[in-house]
């Protein structure tokens, strides 16, 4: 890297992003997510087509997780260590490449193949966060962190009703093949829109970028909480999110999915309070941000507990329950990488597996618990799994010298006011 072009780098980290930067971000962040959860609402269109059981195409979604976990831990951290520009046009295009061949797969082996790339590159997304938290000042970290989490909330929430709609005017292929050009196009708009930063060299070796993650999330108590509150909450949103079409699909309600689906458009809430979230973090509230979330993601279960006597109840136990997660997790992820900003692909990978655990057991105990004692043994859950991330927080309250003492001497932030 020439000195001008290391100067101009370091003006640019200097001025932060833009608003129109960070909401390009959130967008491509959006996009890459949504990519993982196109084929939900695509199952029975898939396993008509290319002659897959109906028990088997659960595979689909599987191999997908199986794919984004990987990627987690063995893509992101690479960001670390190179230009992650290079690394966003490299993740995008095979990308589309993975797209490409869902949507032209003409057999079991080939699809199932296809989406575990697919689930493999779409961990782009991390590394957009990564990237836009790296190019933020530190006093707008927070709020640049919560909108592009914004941007990935919505892209979750968006892709079940946008893959429904392309798949009825064109089919379930061409919503592959639609994500995979404009996927070619964001890259593009990515690369000429957001300003260089200069890659620090280390004499670290990508195995020892990889070994230094359970160590650091280990020897690092902020982190370890962090993680830990992470996989609680997610384990609780996902109890809600999965168990919930087996109620509202049975009498009395009987509910299309296409209804079902919107349901989850009361969790663009979520959106909204990840941004707030995020600006409470950059004005040193991280710490009680937390609190008071979770608080509120426990008391969300006693509406929700009213299935089937009142949908009204469920939708303001929807609305707190995707609020408060979504606070939670912006929280988190400023704590994250505001401890040790060079390092943030790496430990962003490893927070996000705390994330894909919880919401792993969410699932696989919701599906059980609602199959022996019904909907009310789902809120039991759900208000368990919320009610001992808040007994974490308060404990960690009286540890809290010691959750805040920074591992590293080149700790972003000292004061621990956010963690």
């Amino acid at each position: 890297m020439s000195e001008n072009t290391a100067n101009a780098a370091n003006r640019g980290v200097a001025r932060g992003l833009s608003r129109a930067q960070t909401l390009l971000v959130a967008a491509a962040a959006g996009m890459s997510v949504a990519n993982i959860y196109y084929a939900q609402p695509l199952l029975d269109l898939m396993s008509n087509d290319l002659g897959i059981s109906p028990s088997s195409i659960g595979l689909v979604v599987t191999l997908t997780q199986v794919g984004y976990g990987l990627g987690l831990i063995f893509v992101v951290p690479i960001g670390d260590l190179i230009d992650r520009r290079k690394l966003i046009i490299v993740q995008g295009l095979l990308s589309a490449i993975a797209l490409v061949v869902v949507a032209t797969a003409g057999a079991r082996t080939t699809l199932l193949a296809g989406m575990g790339a697919v689930g493999l590159s779409a961990v782009l997304v991390q590394t957009l966060v990564a990237h836009a938290a790296a190019l933020a000042t530190p006093t707008q970290r927070g709020g640049v962190v919560g909108t592009v989490t914004s941007g990935v909330v919505t892209g979750i929430l968006a892709a079940r009703s946008v893959a429904g709609t392309i798949a009825d005017h064109g089919g379930w292929r061409t919503v592959y093949l639609t994500s995979a050009l404009l996927t070619i196009a964001m890259v593009g708009i990515l690369v000429r829109a957001l300003p260089r930063q200069e890659v620090e060299r280390y004499s670290e070796t990508y195995l020892s970028a990889l070994l230094s993650v359970p160590y650091t999330f280990v020897s690092e108590p902020a982190l370890l909480f962090r993680g830990v509150l992470a996989l609680l909450i997610f384990a609780s949103f996902s109890t809600f999110w999965t168990a919930l079409v087996l109620p509202l699909s049975a009498p009395p309600f009987s509910y299309s999915h296409t209804l079902i689906g919107l349901f989850g458009l009361v969790g663009l809430a979520g959106a909204i309070g990840a941004t707030c979230a995020g600006r409470l973090a950059d004005r040193g509230h991280g710490r009680w941000t937390t609190g008071i979330s979770l608080a509120l993601l426990l008391a969300s279960w006693g509406p929700i507990a009213f299935l089937p006597s009142s949908v009204i109840l469920l939708l303001m136990g929807v609305f707190l329950l995707d609020l408060a997660v979504q606070a939670v997790h912006v929280s988190n992820l400023s704590v994250v990488v505001s401890l040790h900003p060079r390092k943030s692909g790496r430990l962003i990978g490893g927070y996000m597996v705390f994330y894909s655990v919880g919401s792993a057991v969410g699932a696989i105990t919701a599906t059980a618990i609602h199959a022996r004692y019904g909907w009310p043994g789902i809120c039991v859950l759900g208000g368990a799994f919320s009610g001992i991330a808040l007994l974490v927080w308060i404990a960690s309250r009286f540890q809290r010298a010691r959750i805040e003492r920074p591992a590293w001497p080149d700790v972003a932030t000292t004061d621990g006011s956010n963690v």
